[in-house]
């Protein structure tokens, strides 16, 4: 399906700008929130989430107890009922970062679980493969994208945006250092706690288009591109937010043109992007170290 395809068919145009939104929002998000992940040691608690929300989603679509009619106009309240299971999820992990089950290990216990435990619903219940692969790896048909997705990514993008603005400082802190932003009056565990459950919720928004195992790489990549090249805490944030954006839009445009799965198609956008950060990073030490050398 090509651009042009696209803007010639009015239905089809509405359908591809509801999901850029989506995509571009959630993509905003989790690059925000990956900067904080990433630099407290704590970014595969994305892994940890979408794999358990695997499992939510295989319960939602199996059972289908979440859809209902009311007259004659369907409802779903499956999206909820996958956030309230990975934002449960979040707090645990969140919990037993600190305890004797290290945040690592808990994650990893997490993650596995989830993917074995909705597996096993799909093959019980003898759900054909597209379901699994289609939890797992994104879909291709962007019709799947629901005004409530939109509604949520809308609402959750201005939230965060919020958080980050009014508390820039307190989020550095205790990013950097709980204990010591703790020490000097910061609420550590509220802040923490706050950023898991957005983390949370950021998750099963972008699990629908990016699949549960490729979501993460919205979190990671921008984040570790962006401490490639930045030295302050404020411009790895902004060209974080911008990587992400900008890799996004390149990887769903390919994804549509060539019908290919969205997440793979992104996240591989976001490697190569990532890649060519690295090498400019690396070009950059050999100037600077040139520059120190004849001086």
């Amino acid at each position: 399906m090509s651009i042009s395809d696209i803007l010639a068919n009015p239905l089809m145009t509405t359908v591809v700008i509801k999901a850029i939104v989506v995509g571009f929002l959630v993509s905003l998000c989790s690059s925000l929130l990956g900067v904080s992940l990433v630099l407290k040691r704590f970014s595969m608690i994305g892994d940890g989430l979408s794999h358990f929300g695997f499992f939510a989603v295989a319960i939602a679509t199996v059972t289908g107890i979440f859809d209902f009619t009311i007259g004659n106009k369907p409802f779903s309240l499956a999206l909820e009922f996958e956030m309230l299971v990975v934002v449960i999820v979040a707090i645990i992990l969140l919990r037993l970062k600190n305890s004797k089950t290290k945040g690592d290990a808990a994650i990893a216990i997490f993650s596995t679980a989830g993917i074995a435990l909705g597996s096993i619903v799909y093959n019980a219940t003898g759900n054909n493969t597209m379901d699994v692969c289609t939890s797992l790896f994104g879909s291709s048909n962007i019709f799947t994208i629901s005004d409530a997705d939109l509604g949520f990514s809308v609402v959750l993008c201005v939230a965060i945006l919020i958080f980050f603005v009014l508390f820039y400082t307190r989020i550095f802190a205790v990013t950097f250092d709980s204990d010591f932003a703790a020490a000097t009056g910061i609420k550590s565990n509220f802040y923490n706690t706050f950023i898991a459950i957005l983390t949370a919720v950021t998750i099963v928004l972008g699990m629908k288009m990016m699949g549960a195992i490729m979501v993460s790489g919205l979190i990671i990549f921008p984040a570790l591109a962006a401490m490639r090249v930045c030295k302050s805490f404020k411009s790895v944030v902004i060209v974080s937010a911008v990587f992400s954006v900008v890799c996004f839009l390149i990887g769903f445009f390919i994804a549509c043109t060539l019908s290919f799965q969205t997440g793979p198609t992104v996240v591989t956008v976001d490697v190569a992007a990532f890649i060519l950060f690295l090498l400019i990073s690396k070009i950059k030490a050999k100037i600077n170290g040139k520059k120190a050398f004849n001086s």
